[in-house]
């Protein structure tokens, strides 16, 4: 269920796999996204066992309705049902409150700055990670007062550059915008390595990523423990979390 979690001076970071939750094929087991045909209420009930799992309070997590853009918002507590914006990142100094990512190969980017008491999460597809949203979190964490060079950066379960394959066309159009985004197949085709770009960005940021920065290592494609679009198509949706210590 809960596969990783690590802190760091008052701030927490968990990722789940697939494992252990209620969800039946081809979502099965702990699917946390509400938006890809799982029933709702398995979906609610892996979202209460994961939540209760981190010892956080089901209803003290922000969920985003991802776009594949740069938006960010900055929140003080969850949404109100019905009225979750199309937002890619946010960012809150509310202690308990969780910021919580969906993916299923795309990057999961988690951020803290635990001197300031500020957490930011951010979605980092392929699209995202060349509109810019690393640089946009990272931009709104420093205007509610991080510093950079404080800020703890994990960075969860992804499909690897070994394994995006992308026509040549795209992966030239994606490293016009992020060089270090430029991959190949271990078989010999155009690749994308997301994670390699948000790196990248983060380090241009300010950021001081080194073997600390929780980077899972897991490929999410070459994993079977962990939902894959790639792999699968119609599946579930892993979750990577972020909260300030109450």
């Amino acid at each position: 269920m809960i596969a990783q979690q690590h802190d760091a001076s008052g701030a927490h970071f968990a990722f789940t796999d697939r494992w252990g939750g209620v969800s039946a094929a081809p979502y099965e087991e702990l699917n946390l996204g509400g938006a890809v045909g799982d029933d709702p209420q398995a979906v609610r009930t892996n979202r209460e066992l994961a939540a209760k799992a981190m010892g956080l309070d089901p209803a003290a997590v922000v969920w985003m309705n991802q776009v594949h853009g740069r938006d960010v918002a900055v929140v003080e507590g969850p949404w109100s049902d019905g009225e979750i914006p199309a937002v890619d990142a946010v960012v809150t100094r509310s202690r308990g409150l969780a910021l919580a990512v969906l993916t299923a190969d795309c990057t999961p980017v988690l951020l803290a700055d635990p001197v300031a008491g500020i957490v930011g999460a951010a979605h980092a597809g392929r699209p995202g990670l060349v509109a810019g949203v690393v640089p946009a979190v990272m931009k709104t964490m420093t205007e509610q007062g991080a510093e950079p060079a404080r800020i703890v950066a994990r960075i969860g379960p992804a499909v690897c550059g070994r394994c995006y394959e992308v026509p040549a066309d795209m992966r030239t159009d994606v490293a016009q915008a992020v060089p270090e985004a430029w991959a190949e197949t271990s078989w010999g085709t155009p690749a994308v390595d997301v994670v390699a770009g948000v790196r990248a960005q983060l380090v241009r940021a300010g950021v001081r990523m080194d073997e600390r920065d929780g980077q899972s290592h897991i490929c999410t494609l070459e994993s079977v423990d962990h939902f894959s679009y790639r792999r699968e198509r119609t599946t579930g949706r892993l979750a990577s979390y972020v909260w300030l210590g109450g």
